[in-house]
């Protein structure tokens, strides 16, 4: 029996605006996946991102591409040598992960986790004035967990603002490849004695090498610099720690290999996310069972979620129902 495959592009309003180094944003534009097998159908969901050369368009033709393999039962081992890593192979490999689970009555959990919990996952506050920042943090203050976007003049002042107004929050910071060779050692030593947990990417992947010379004040995660496990050899004495994502690994599938192959070489892991919905979210929440940071608020920033979606009560997310995915 042959497959049948359903891309549709979807647009999602974000909840005001979301700005990080690179710019500002109001919605979160998706792609949908869906493979259906006779009666059967499992989903998947990508955030094309621009940072990688990837569009909605690019996407798109990249999936369909493959419309013909898929058809014809490729399975997920094939999808991972037929693809390179990025969002289009992500949204198939989450709709076969979802298609098999639903086909063979197994939650999809029994490949990635033990029976999943919930946990508790970072919320987001966008690059902006030391006042604005503290602001932000001071209306969520009660949440344990805040990922701070910076990268650019004044990130002291906006760390000490939002440090200052969300005291009892563990806070990592996002630069987004922010920062310079001129002010990291400066940066590093205001967060480690400001009391921040972790620094993602502070500089631009590919020209990070001083930080195999400075000190480490804060640990600090590669985001941009790590797409797969093949990535991995090249950053050892670089970082400390790896933020996963679905979207950048390819599937869940190629993160699971990125997460094992990072913990055999004993980085930390964090599991992040693009601006999506709670589709997107779903299998990365299974996969950051035992992460040591999870990021995955991207439907708490959103106006409108998908239904049905993630039940999330504060910061906590539990795992998903089959109705949503696996």
């Amino acid at each position: 029996m042959q497959r049948d495959l359903l891309v549709e592009s979807q647009r999602f309003p974000i909840a005001g605006t979301f700005t990080i180094s690179r710019g500002s944003k109001t919605e979160a534009e998706v792609i949908c996946c869906m493979i259906s097998e006779g009666h059967f159908s499992g989903r998947g969901e990508c955030v094309p991102y621009r940072r990688y050369g990837e569009t909605m368009e690019s996407v798109i033709a990249a999936i369909e591409v493959v419309r013909g393999d898929l058809a014809n039962r490729m399975d997920r081992g094939g999808l991972l040598r037929a693809m390179p890593a990025g969002a289009a192979r992500n949204a198939l490999d989450c709709a076969l992960w979802d298609l098999e689970a639903k086909m063979s009555g197994k939650p999809a959990h029994t490949g990635v986790c033990a029976a999943p919990r919930a946990i508790t996952t970072a919320y987001t506050l966008s690059l902006g004035t030391p006042e604005a920042m503290a602001a932000q943090a001071a209306a969520n203050a009660a949440r344990p967990l805040l990922k701070v976007k910076i990268g650019g003049e004044n990130d002291i002042e906006r760390i000490r603002a939002v440090v200052a107004a969300a005291p009892n929050s563990k806070i990592i910071l996002d630069a987004n490849e922010g920062w310079t060779d001129d002010n990291i050692e400066a940066n590093l030593a205001a967060a480690a004695e400001l009391g921040i947990a972790l620094i993602e990417q502070p500089l631009p992947a590919g020209q990070d090498e001083i930080l195999r010379r400075i000190d480490h004040a804060v640990p600090i995660c590669a985001d941009e610099s790590v797409h797969e496990a093949a990535d991995l050899e090249k950053l050892r004495g670089l970082y400390d720690a790896v933020n996963i994502k679905l979207d950048k690994a390819g599937g869940l599938t190629a993160a699971i290999l990125l997460r094992n192959k990072a913990r055999e070489l004993g980085l930390s892991i964090m599991v992040g996310c693009m601006v999506g919905t709670s589709l997107a979210m779903a299998p990365a929440v299974l996969l950051a069972q035992d992460a040591d940071f999870v990021d995955l608020d991207g439907p708490l920033l959103l106006a409108r979620d998908r239904s049905p979606g993630l039940v999330y009560q504060g910061s906590i997310v539990s795992p998903p129902e089959p109705a949503l995915w696996g």
